[in-house]
């Protein structure tokens, strides 16, 4: 399921990222890569904050839901 659709608080593991491949590069800059756990910390209209490796992001709902987990 898309990162836009989990619930708050809870552990999800990265399980594909989509999009071609610019996007697919920014998002593993951001530390977004398979296998990795991520925590949505907020959500709001779409756009999240999530935990990625010890760091905080916010990423809009387009972005966000091509992070599949």
């Amino acid at each position: 399921m898309p990162l836009t659709f989990c619930s708050i608080g809870e552990i999800f593991t990265v399980k594909r990222l989509s999009g071609d491949s610019a996007v697919k590069q920014h998002l593993n800059e951001l530390g977004f890569s398979i296998g990795t756990p991520v925590t949505v910390v907020a959500s709001l209209g779409g756009n999240v904050i999530v935990k990625v490796k010890e760091s905080r992001i916010a990423l809009d709902h387009k972005l966000a839901s091509r992070i599949v987990v």
